[in-house]
């Protein structure tokens, strides 16, 4: 009788071990290493996503949202892609703090110069090939740039990802200090060209001053799962 239960035990085990893991949002953070974007600049976006992450405002998202959980993974783009944060589950703010602690340290992977296309593909992969289960997929893609120097195309690799069910936000980052890299229309590119999906939007980080708080308030709107323009409304009722 032992023998049998252990028996049933073992042939139990890897199907117990291959289950999903569940959260209420599968978050692709898809940051901008091309070659506009010097070491110091890439740390300062890593240290701008650490300090959003671990807000209070963020957690109480997180911790108030349906399952109380997200899933997050932090991915460079240029050339290639690299994947600095494995997926975790933040769930509060012990693991929203390792989320931080794990950001900050790797050393710089993805270089060269854009394929805004292939990165959106790979975030695409990184979602559908995880061991996750979540109602809702976000790509958040940030950068300073439209240039497509390599790989698929904006709109086929945009195409392929809205065909499966994955929103993509975008946050247009301007750098007025430094002037506008892409010229003053990168707002309406991002928007015309980037964002899609269920509940797209867009919010643009105008500097360095500014940009923790910027992200801040992008993840507290994807984790909520509103819009900039829902929360407004919100806010300006009685």
């Amino acid at each position: 009788m032992l023998v049998r239960l252990l028996l049933c035990l073992a042939l139990a085990a890897p199907a117990i071990a291959q289950s999903p893991r569940e959260a209420g949002l599968e978050l692709v953070l898809l940051a901008d290493a091309s070659g506009s974007i010097d070491a110091e600049e890439l740390a300062f976006q890593r240290q701008g996503y650490a300090l959003a992450m671990t807000d209070p405002a963020v957690v109480a998202a997180i911790e108030n949202s349906i399952y109380g959980t997200v899933a997050v993974t932090y991915v460079e783009w240029a050339s290639n892609t690299a994947v600095v944060v494995p997926w975790m589950i933040i769930d509060g703010m012990a693991t929203a703090e390792a989320f931080a602690t794990a950001l900050t340290g790797p050393p710089r992977q993805a270089y060269g110069s854009n394929a805004i296309g292939a990165a959106l593909l790979d975030a695409k992969r990184l979602i559908e090939q995880n061991d996750i289960y979540a109602p809702r997929a976000v790509i958040d893609f940030s950068g300073d740039s439209i240039r497509n120097s390599s790989g698929p195309s904006i709109a086929e690799a945009r195409a392929e990802v809205l065909a499966a069910r994955i929103t993509i936000n975008a946050l247009p980052i301007l750098r007025p200090e430094d002037g506008r890299r892409a010229g003053a229309n990168l707002e309406q590119e991002y928007a015309e060209r980037i964002i899609g999906g269920p509940g797209a939007f867009m919010v643009t980080a105008e500097g360095r001053a500014s940009f923790a708080e910027t992200v801040r308030r992008k993840l507290v709107l994807e984790i909520s799962g509103i819009t900039p323009d829902a929360y407004k409304t919100a806010l300006s009722k009685p």
